[in-house]
């Protein structure tokens, strides 16, 4: 009997956690953070603000929504692999930042109260869960009314030529890096599968209506390769 996409996604990040943030510079060539960056300044986060960051893996962005919302603010990152949150925790122990916490959490289902965050942010995440569309109606769960939520995502690039390319780059090339610098071709090869299935911008705009947001909006990176939803409860 096979094994669920849950269980897949877990052993995967279990596997490659010491690795992941290396491989994220190597595999998008670095474009990862500009992407992050782009999206932050657009979200205009305030300060005093409180913030989930879900499927936060190694805290990249949970720790760059803490400096954000500043001091008196909070940030939560959730995650299902205790070991990413093992290397999340060493890096917010060393930049001592003391408005973060990080716990175990499943997307699914979240451990948190309704109307709760100003923010909720899922980077590079959402294509990892069994069911989308549960995990969007979390977000709107727990996000206060007025409040923000975020997804930073692969996505389906249209241009033709650039489309082709990409799906070859994603298909062979990503996993042979993965072999290369992380020791784990088959890990690779499942992020690339994820991808290739997941939702394009419109569609995935989409469920975020469906998930019950009043307001979404989307902006395209990297010819379409990437794309952040920005959905308003």
């Amino acid at each position: 009997m096979g094994r669920t996409k849950e269980e897949r996604v877990h052993d995967v990040f279990e596997s490659i956690s010491k690795e992941y943030d290396r491989m994220n510079g190597i595999i998008s060539f670095k474009q990862h953070n500009m992407w992050r960056k782009d999206t932050m300044k657009k979200m205009a986060v305030e300060k005093g603000a409180t913030a989930l960051d879900i499927c936060c893996g190694t805290a990249d962005w949970t720790m760059t929504l803490a400096e954000a919302v500043g001091e008196k603010g909070q940030v939560t990152g959730v995650d299902f692999s205790e070991n990413m949150l093992t290397v999340g925790r060493e890096k917010i122990r060393k930049i001592n930042a003391t408005n973060v916490t990080l716990k175990w959490g499943n997307a699914m289902a979240l451990p948190f109260d309704d109307n709760y965050f100003d923010y909720v942010t899922i980077g590079f995440g959402l294509r990892n869960v069994p069911d989308y569309l549960q995990v969007l109606r979390e977000m709107h769960r727990v996000v206060k009314p007025g409040g923000l939520a975020v997804c930073l995502e692969t996505s389906q690039p249209t241009m033709p030529i650039f489309k082709q390319a990409y799906w070859l780059y994603f298909k062979y090339v990503m996993p042979l890096f993965g072999k290369i610098f992380a020791k784990s071709y088959a890990e690779y090869s499942w992020l690339q599968e994820s991808s290739r299935h997941f939702p394009g911008k419109k569609e995935l705009k989409q469920l975020f209506f469906d998930a019950g947001f009043t307001s979404v909006n989307y902006k395209s990176y990297s010819g379409g390769a990437v794309a952040s939803h920005f959905a308003t409860k």
